[in-house]
């Protein structure tokens, strides 16, 4: 799992459960798309996005993992074909932070139609089938190894057998494309930008709840596998928090896994290097430039980027490979818009 089905409380009710944040560029500016309510979860009594609930995509323009932009995303309940109305907020400055701020609306309409504004913002949201892939005996063998702080023991398991869990399954999806303009600072062509993205349910006291939080792909399987509490925790708190909640343990985690590995001499350096990486958990872009989340460097995610050998790889110090890729995905994205995979 990426963060499908991620903790107790995302289980609850799974249109609330981002499973992927992808963020790269597309035909005319930086598309962002996350993924919820995932068919792994079995027979949704009612899918697609829930009502009382809200999706926001954050962005930080200046490096300090706090958002000054948020895109809210609000819908209505479905009707008698399966659509529900959609509407676009923008909130810009310090009020991005603030749950309660209204900002402006930007578009209106139904899901599964595009949405274009007159500044070039373009919208669709609806079911699309899952981009990514996952192996369930390496991901099993992942997660306890970080949590218990071995080496990843896959058994009997070779290649061969690789499976993709996901294939064949459905999400629905929210895609923004942001024009470069919207962006982009004046006279410049790039950009870096931070991103992530939460979804919060509406609360009996007036307030909001997050219920999932998502920037770097494969955190949850690393982590929490194993530890539910931990799931939940993470999904709540802000990324300017990450480092000082989570970053000693994370380290820990990560130093126990190396040093059965005999990879480094220092494994605890070389763990508090990865952790400098994971937190805050936020996913690096560089508007105006191809994506990719390789080995090499994460700049923002593409729909087929393979991040479970990344993530797996550079936190165990130690090449892990699924058997699978790309090719194991059942319906492929696209180059167009909306990008995401159709419903085969």
């Amino acid at each position: 799992m990426s963060h499908h089905l991620d903790s107790p409380l995302a289980r609850q009710d799974v249109r609330l459960d981002i499973t992927d944040l992808y963020v790269f560029r597309g035909e005319t500016g930086t598309v962002l798309v996350i993924n919820v309510c995932h068919s792994l979860a079995g027979d949704i009594p009612t899918p697609g996005f829930h009502p009382e609930g809200r999706y926001e995509l954050k962005i930080d323009l200046d490096g300090d993992a706090v958002e000054e932009r948020t895109y809210r995303l609000v819908f209505g309940p479905r009707d008698e074909t399966g659509r529900q109305d959609v509407a676009v907020h923008q909130i810009d400055g310090a009020a991005a932070t603030d749950p309660f701020a209204e900002g402006t609306v930007l578009a209106t309409g139904t899901t599964e139609e595009a949405l274009t504004t007159d500044g070039g913002l373009r919208v669709w949201t609806g079911k699309a089938g899952d981009p990514f892939w996952i192996e369930p005996d390496v991901l099993h063998a992942v997660g306890h190894a970080f949590q218990d702080g071995t080496t990843i023991d896959l058994g009997t398991w070779t290649p061969d057998q690789a499976t993709n869990l996901f294939a064949g399954h459905t999400v629905y999806s929210i895609v923004l494309e942001i024009p470069d303009a919207d962006l982009l600072e004046p006279g410049r062509t790039t950009r870096p930008i931070g991103v992530w993205a939460v979804a919060s349910l509406a609360t009996d006291a007036g307030g909001w709840r997050s219920i999932n939080r998502v920037g770097l792909p494969m955190i949850h399987p690393l982590f929490t596998q194993y530890d539910e509490q931990l799931g939940d925790d993470l999904n709540g708190g802000r990324p300017s928090e990450d480092v000082t909640t989570y970053g000693a343990r994370l380290t820990s985690e990560i130093a126990s896994v190396v040093k059965t590995y005999g990879t480094a001499v220092d494994p605890d350096h070389y763990a508090a290097g990865v952790v400098r990486r994971f937190l805050p958990n936020v996913l690096p872009y560089v508007v105006g430039t191809a994506a990719c989340f390789g080995f090499n460097g994460w700049n923002g995610r593409t729909l087929t980027d393979n991040a479970p050998a990344v993530m797996f790889s550079i936190a165990a110090n130690t090449p892990v490979s699924l058997g699978i890729g790309k090719e194991s995905v059942t319906s492929e994205p696209t180059a167009v818009f909306p990008y995401v995979p159709a419903v085969g």
